[in-house]
This record gives structure tokens, sequence and C-alpha cells, in this order.
């Protein structure tokens, strides 16, 4: 019988099932120019118009974002704090044991093993319950984070659709794009298209043009045309 496998490597495997909270994201990304192209066909191949966006850029400019990511931050120092607090309550049982296991009879040294090894399964079932796949985090950051998600989505799709790109490429996503000409960043368009401001927009030809104008004639006026 193995006694106390919970430790402190554990409590940084737990962090690391945190990571980012935008991991659902990536697929978002990379499903993107698949969904945009599909939108304007292959026979059109000839004629295609491209371009990109920086999706860490459009959520550094969403507010909701930043307040959904401090939230889950929140939440999760919270919940790996109470399993912390977990762990050392095993360990001063662990080493209480030790300590006292060659005095003890051994029906009360049995009753005091079953003791810590059922604390262990409780640590591991709240490690799962908190940090797991389908844990309270993730479920956290599903109701927090997915309409972000949905709503850049959307944007994108929509701009693509009234500026005729048949391909719209994500720049944050794609380390393969060595350059990229600004004037074809599309990032504040879709910000813009979602009802957002950028708190520093993007130095493009296209953008310094818009400026003056609506949120209307922004999405129909852009760059690249």
């Amino acid at each position: 019988m193995k006694l106390h496998d919970i430790n402190n490597k554990q409590v940084d495997d737990v962090k690391g099932l945190y990571l980012s909270p935008f991991k659902t994201f990536n697929h978002m990304k990379k499903t993107l120019v698949i969904v945009v192209f599909m939108l304007f066909g292959m026979s059109q191949v000839q004629a295609q118009k491209f371009a990109y966006i920086d999706t860490q850029y459009i959520l550094d400019n969403v507010p909701e974002y930043k307040m959904a990511k401090s939230q889950l931050d929140e939440l999760s120092k919270k919940w790996q704090k109470e399993i912390e607090v977990k762990i050392k309550e095993i360990d001063k049982m662990y080493r209480n044991f030790q300590t006292d296991a060659v005095l003890l009879p051994a029906d009360i040294k049995k009753q005091r093993e079953e003791e810590i090894t059922q604390k262990e399964r409780e640590l591991k079932t709240l490690q799962k319950k908190r940090f797991g796949q389908d844990g309270d985090l993730y479920k956290k950051r599903q109701e927090l984070i997915k309409p972000i998600q949905d709503k850049i989505f959307n944007a994108i799709q929509d701009m693509a659709e009234e500026r005729g790109y048949s391909v719209v490429f994500d720049r944050a996503a794609n380390a393969s794009i060595l350059y990229a000409n600004e004037r074809f960043d599309k990032s504040d368009a879709v910000l813009q298209k979602m009802g957002y401001t950028p708190t520093n927009p993007k130095k493009s030809g296209s953008n310094k043009s818009q400026q003056s104008r609506s949120t209307q004639q922004k999405m129909g006026n852009g760059a690249g045309r």
C-alpha cells in the first residue's frame, strides 16, 4: 500500500490544467480560414481577396474578455488554495502516522492508513471537480468566454462577407506568416463590427482613412477592395 501519494508536484500539475482559459479559441482560429473560404467557393480562386486579423489584439481590446479573464484567474487561485490546504492536511496526517506507527496496535494502524487513503481519494476528486476536463473552471470558462468567442467569430464572418474576402488569416495563431502588410490587417474593423473602439488602433492605411467615418461606413468601405 502506497500512502501519501499526493505531493507538491501534483499541485503544479493542477496549475497546468488551468493553462489559458482560451484553449478552445485555437479551434476557432484553425477553422476560420476554411469556413470563410467556403463562403465564396472554389470557383472564385482566381479572384480571391485576402485579409488577416490578430485575435490576441482583438481580445485585448474587448472589455468583457479582460473581466472574464480576471474572474477566471481569481477562481483558479481560490480553488488552488483550497486544494493546497487539503494537501497540507494529508501531509500532517501522514507525518503523524509515521511518528506513531511503531507504537500503534495493528487495528489502529490500519484504521489510520485507511483514513489517509480516503483523504487522498477525496483530494483527487476535488482536483477533478475543480480543474478536470468538465470541471468547475472549464464550465465557468465556457460561461464567460464562449459568448465572446462567438461574437468575434461572427464579426469576422460578417466582415469577410461584406468586403468580399475569400480567406481571412489569424496572425496570432499562424507562426508561419513571416510578413504581412499592415493595410491588410482588419483587426480594428472586426472590433468596430463588434461595437468596440480600439484603445490603440493599428496604424494601417485603411484604419487612418476610416477613423473619421462612422462604424457602418468603416464596415462598408475597408481597404483592400
